[in-house]
Formats: structure tokens, C-alpha cells, sequence
């Protein structure tokens, strides 16, 4: 596949890395002079130009692209490369920066097929590495809403229940569920919860706690920090 990726700076030429180690054909835009030379430094194909504009992104052959990320640090930027990326029938993803809020999400997910926002992944990870091995926050989907993987303790309150017998806050959902030697699925009712199954959890912040304590346990707190929501630092 081709991509086009708008930005050659720390998220951008990481991400065309990845892209071009799988097997892809990458082309970045840039206009700074020197983060495009950085970028043909290490082999990639580089347009010198604003990425907003529609003549630069044509001299990145963008009728030939799969898909185009506009990945710099200016949201306009990135925007307005995407409305031109989409008219030419490219999936588009568009990288935000600004402190996580519902209405910027709101504002622009519905007119690009992916909104990213590199600095929350980053806490995600971050916030992964102190919970520790029985809870591991996936994705934020909302400013209140996440989903996370719990493992199964030998402490856990539903140890030996099912799906079907599985009782979670209102504002919770199972999404999915692996036994600890198998991939993850769909979550069926007569599936049982044994030590290292996992589960995936739609949940409110709210009630996050409580689901950990319905499907770890009271003892993981000593390994684990207590999950509370992100403030979007990092």
C-alpha cells in the first residue's frame, strides 16, 4: 500500500518507519528544511511544501495513495490535508494535540475516518506500566469512557463464573474475553472465568474501580495503582 504522511517530525517519521518496515511504500511532506532532510537521511522520499496545500500534496502523487495521515503539530494543517485527501478518495487520519476534550473530537471524527492523539496513547502507556500485569487500560474512547483488559487473579470474586453469571455496573460492558492460552473473542455466555483469563471491559471512569474489583480483586491494589482518568499530561 501507499501512504502519504503529512509531517516528518517525532510522530510522523516514527510512524512512517513502522509503515515502511511492514512492507509499504511511504512518502512524507514537510516544510521545514530541515526535518526533511532528516527525513531523506533516512531513505524516505520527501516533498518540500505546506502540507495543507493541494498542489504540494499532488507533487506526493496523491491519486496513488491508500491512505494519507496529516501528523504534524498544527491541527489546521492536518485537517485541511485530509479534506483534500479525502476528495481524492484516500482514508484519512487526522492527529490532534490539544488538551483532550470531547467537542474537538466531536468537531472534526466525523469528517476523517481515524482521529489520533499521540500524547493520550503515550499516558496510556505510561498509566500501563503502574497498574501493572492484572490491568491494562486498551483505548480511551471518550473524555469518560475507556476500555480496558483485566486479568483474572486467584483473589477474583467471579472466579468459576461464567459470562451469563458475570454481574458488572450498568455502565460497563463485556466486549471481550480470552482464555490465558488463547486469543481474545467474542464472549460467550457458557465462557467460565478461570486465573489468567482476560477480559475486555467497556467502562464508564466511574465505575472502573469497581469493575476491577469485581474481576481482579481486592489484593491486586498492592501491585497496581488505583485506576483514576487521565488529565492528558505526560
Amino acid at each position: 500500500m501507499r501512504f502519504v504522511i503529512i509531517g516528518s517530525g517525532r510522530v510522523g517519521l516514527r510512524t512512517a518507519r513502522v509503515l515502511r518496515e511492514e512492507g509499504h511504500e511511504v512518502v512524507l511532506v514537510e516544510r521545514d528544511a530541515n526535518k526533511a532532510e532528516r527525513a531523506r537521511n533516512d531513505d524516505f522520499e520527501v516533498i518540500e511544501g505546506d502540507g495543507a496545500s493541494e498542489e504540494v500534496l499532488m507533487r506526493a502523487d496523491l491519486e496513488a495513495a491508500d491512505a494519507l495521515g496529516g501528523l504534524t503539530g498544527d491541527l489546521n494543517v492536518n485537517f485541511a490535508a485530509c479534506m483534500v485527501a479525502k476528495h481524492y478518495g484516500c482514508r484519512t487520519v487526522l492527529r490532534i494535540d490539544e488538551d483532550y476534550r470531547e467537542d474537538i473530537y466531536r468537531k472534526f471524527a466525523s469528517d476523517v475516518d481515524e482521529v489520533v492523539y499521540p500524547e493520550r496513547l503515550g499516558a496510556i502507556g505510561a498509566k500501563n506500566a503502574l497498574l501493572g500485569g492484572n490491568i491494562r487500560a486498551i483505548a480511551d474512547i471518550a473524555q469518560n469512557l475507556q476500555v480496558v483488559e483485566l486479568t483474572i487473579t486467584d483473589e477474583s470474586p467471579v472466579k468459576g463464573y461464567s459470562i451469563s453469571e458475570l454481574s458488572i455496573p450498568a455502565n460497563a460492558r463485556v466486549l471481550a474475553f480470552g482464555k490465558a492460552d488463547e486469543p481474545m473473542g467474542i464472549p460467550l455466555p457458557d465462557d467460565s472465568l478461570g486465573v489468567g483469563d482476560r477480559v475486555a471491559v467497556l467502562a464508564d471512569f466511574e465505575v472502573l474501580e469497581d469493575v476491577r474489583r469485581i474481576l481482579v480483586g481486592d489484593a491486586a491494589r498492592d501491585d497496581a495503582a488505583e485506576m483514576t482518568p487521565d488529565t492528558g499530561g505526560d
